[in-house]
């Protein structure tokens, strides 16, 4: 039994606002369902990824809908997709609108927007609102990387009902999978690992970490892929979310062509 899509769900004032633990629980099954099809032995792109095509189930399971623009991916020395550029203003990314080249990445930054969403409870595109505040990725972006502002752009609606430190950790996110450079942003089999902890904080600023029951987990079990230099620089600058020790393996044939050796991190 479906409840309908995700648009639905936050956007619809009558409906009751869905709590910081089940948006990052939506947000990582869907991950998950968009690193299955880029991790297929054939990746696939989906090329339409927003709100109103994540379908939830009676107990808020993410599931995507609508294939119809979903698109074979580049393989062996391919970079990219060249395609008539589809899809849906303020998901689609800046480089697929500019040149029609369509590649993984793309999908991560339409998967950033609906972050993006989930964080502030509003639309990608709503002209109901001032000018400078229309889009939702030029009004929020800058604020995703500096702590004092970020806060500020959290869904009131969730009335301070979860952990900063997590709040933190979800906006940086949001803001590398929002690159302007493609290159930069993550693969979603990273993102699956960053948003795994986050789902279980729940709380307020202080308070103590919720865990869900396992029957909560949403999606399969996927084989996790090489961890990109976003996740150092998000280390570095921001949240401190990848481990101490890192094992270096073969670079993930999804990586920029050139680019420095990547490394599993646990």
């Amino acid at each position: 039994m479906f409840r309908g899509s995700l648009e639905n769900h936050l956007f619809r004032k009558a409906t009751v606002p869905l709590s910081w633990a089940t948006r990052m629980m939506i947000a990582l099954g869907a991950a998950k369902g968009l690193a299955f099809l880029h991790n297929a032995e054939r990746p696939v792109i989906y090329r339409d990824f927003k709100t109103s095509n994540i379908l939830l189930d009676s107990d808020y399971t993410a599931k995507l809908s609508d294939f119809g623009l979903a698109k074979a991916g580049p393989q062996g020395d391919e970079t990219h997709v060249s395609t008539r550029v589809m899809g849906t203003y303020g998901y689609a990314a800046p480089e697929y609108v500019m040149t029609g080249h369509l590649t993984a990445r793309s999908d991560v930054y339409s998967f950033g927007v609906v972050l993006l969403e989930l964080l502030t409870g509003r639309k990608s595109v709503d002209k109901t609102r001032p000018s400078r505040e229309q889009s939702l990725v030029d009004w929020a972006r800058p604020k995703l990387n500096d702590k004092r502002k970020l806060l500020q752009i959290i869904d009131p609606r969730l009335e301070n009902q979860y952990s900063v430190r997590a709040a933190q950790k979800a906006c940086s996110l949001a803001y590398y999978c929002l690159s302007q450079n493609p290159k930069a942003r993550p693969l979603m089999s990273d993102v699956v690992e960053t948003l795994e902890p986050l789902q279980s904080a729940s709380v307020g600023a202080n308070a103590n970490v919720v865990s869900l029951s396992s029957s909560s987990t949403l999606g399969a079990t996927l084989a996790m892929s090489a961890i990109p230099d976003y996740r150092m620089q998000m280390h570095h600058g921001f949240a401190g979310n990848v481990g101490a020790r890192a094992v270096c393996r073969s670079p993930n044939p999804n990586c920029s062509p050139g680019g420095p050796a990547a490394c599993r991190v646990r």
